[in-house]
């Protein structure tokens, strides 16, 4: 037994949580599946493992990242029963929806996902909110990483916030803070709805 298994509170039952983060090639889902995973790694001393995929064009092309976060051993690298999908066009959505557990969350994207399954889901506007309200599409994946993190409490916002400072490009920080404080903002608003479903 790990000592962190030891110091865990005998009534805490040991949580592992699947992420994937799905769209299109050039939206930034891989360094974001980076991001999260380091957010757990390294600022909050959890075990987590980041996996990759790309379609077969380097950018526009079906992309995935999947992160998985645990509190004990990570035995096998890939995600079996997702907690949360994201997608961020409809081609995601239709293909990986169904590796939602039950009660598993579906983040899609407003503009880009007419077609949202029967499974409990939030539509919000990742897109538009990275280009009007951010000023930049390229932080598309820092917005969402904020939602995502606002709503499952995965990592907490201090955490994610040093993870993300310590990948994106110098002289992009203030971008990438007003991004992530766009998302959290966006998961404030939400937690409600959720919180009746």
């Amino acid at each position: 037994m790990s000592q962190k298994e030891k110091n865990r509170p005998k009534n805490s039952a040991a949580k592992k949580i699947e992420i994937r983060l799905s769209g299109s090639g050039g939206q930034g889902l891989i360094l974001a599946g980076v991001i999260l995973a380091e957010a757990a790694a390294i600022y909050e001393g959890k075990n987590a493992i980041q996996t990759q995929s790309y379609g077969p064009e380097a950018r526009g092309g079906a992309s995935k990242s999947e992160v998985i976060i645990s509190d004990t051993e990570i035995l096998y690298p890939k995600t079996s029963r997702l907690d949360y999908l994201l997608a961020l066009n409809q081609e995601s959505c239709d293909k990986y929806a169904h590796d939602l557990k039950e009660g598993g969350l579906l983040l899609v994207d407003s503009e880009a996902v007419e077609h949202v399954p029967p499974v409990k889901s939030v539509s919000l506007p990742f897109l538009k909110t990275a280009r009007e309200e951010v000023g930049r599409l390229m932080t598309t994946n820092i917005v969402c990483l904020g939602a995502l993190v606002g709503i499952s409490k995965v990592v907490s916002e201090q955490s994610l916030e040093k993870a993300v400072l310590s990948r994106v490009p110098k002289g992009t920080e203030q971008l990438n803070l007003t991004a992530l404080q766009k998302g959290f903002e966006m998961a404030d608003r939400v937690a409600k709805q959720l919180s009746e479903d």
